[in-house]
C-alpha cells in the first residue's frame, strides 16, 4: 500500500509539473524576442516543485523526476524496485499531463507558442547532439547536487528545502531554455515528445542520457564530499 502511495504522488507531481510547466510554455512562448517568457516559464516549473514538494513530498519524497530518483537509488536512500516504480509513475504522470495540454489548446483553438507542446530541442544549440547533451549533463547535475545538499539529513534546511530547490530549478531554467528548453527531466522530456513527434522524438534521447548521467555524477560527487574523513 505504500508503495502505492508513493506512485500516486509521483503521478500527480510529475502530471502538474508538465501541465503547469510545459502549459505556460506554450501559452508565453520561449523564443529570444520574448524575454519574459523565459522568466514566466522558468518560474512556472520551479513554483510547482516548491507546491508539490509541500504537497506530496511527504509521501514520496517529491522526486517527480527520473534523474532525481536515480541519485537517490546511488546514494542508497532507495531500492532498485522502488526506483522502477518511480520511473513508471512519473513518465505515466508526464504523458498524461501532456495529453491534457494536446486536448485543452486543440479544443480550445489555442496557439502553441512553443510550436511543440512546450518540448525540448536542440534549436538553441545550432541542432548540435553534443552540446545540447553537455548542457543537460551540466544543468542536471547542478540541479541534483543541490536537491542532494538540501535533503541530507546533516543539513538542517527543515521545512526551507522545498523553497530552495524550486528556486534552484528556476535557476537552472533560466539559462537552459534558450539552448534546449531545459529538460533535467526524462519524464518532462518524453511526455510531449510523445506528442509533438518529429524533432523532438529524433533528440528525445539527449533529453534522457543527459539528465541520467548529470545525475549519475552528482550523485557520485556528492558522496566523496559528505563522506566524513
Amino acid at each position: 500500500m505504500d508503495s502505492f502511495k508513493k506512485c500516486i504522488a509521483e503521478f500527480i507531481g510529475t502530471f502538474t509539473l508538465v501541465l503547469v510547466g510545459c502549459g505556460t510554455a506554450m501559452l508565453v512562448g520561449c523564443d529570444s524576442a520574448s524575454g519574459c517568457g523565459y522568466i514566466l516559464t522558468a518560474f512556472a516549473f520551479g513554483l510547482v516543485i516548491v507546491g508539490m514538494a509541500y504537497c506530496v513530498g511527504n509521501v514520496s519524497g517529491c522526486h517527480i523526476n527520473p534523474a532525481v530518483s536515480l541519485a537517490v537509488l546511488i546514494s542508497g536512500k532507495m531500492s532498485v524496485p522502488d526506483f522502477f516504480l518511480y520511473f513508471v509513475s512519473q513518465v505515466l504522470g508526464a504523458i498524461s499531463g501532456a495529453a491534457c495540454l494536446k486536448i485543452i489548446f486543440s479544443l480550445g483553438k489555442v496557439t502553441d507558442k512553443t510550436g511543440g507542446l512546450g518540448s525540448n530541442g536542440l534549436a538553441g544549440v545550432g541542432g548540435n547532439a553534443v552540446a545540447g547533451l553537455i548542457v543537460e549533463i551540466l544543468l542536471t547535475f547542478i540541479f541534483v547536487l543541490v536537491i542532494l545538499g538540501v535533503t541530507d539529513s546533516k543539513a538542517g534546511h527543515g521545512s526551507f528545502g522545498g523553497v530552495v530547490i524550486g528556486f534552484s530549478l528556476v535557476m537552472v531554467h533560466i539559462l537552459g531554455i534558450g539552448l534546449t528548453g531545459t529538460s533535467v527531466n526524462p519524464a518532462r522530456s518524453i511526455g510531449p515528445a510523445i506528442f509533438a513527434g518529429g524533432d523532438a522524438l529524433a533528440s528525445l534521447w539527449v533529453f534522457i542520457v543527459g539528465p541520467f548521467v548529470g545525475a549519475a555524477l552528482a550523485a557520485v560527487i556528492y558522496k566523496v564530499m559528505a563522506k566524513k574523513d
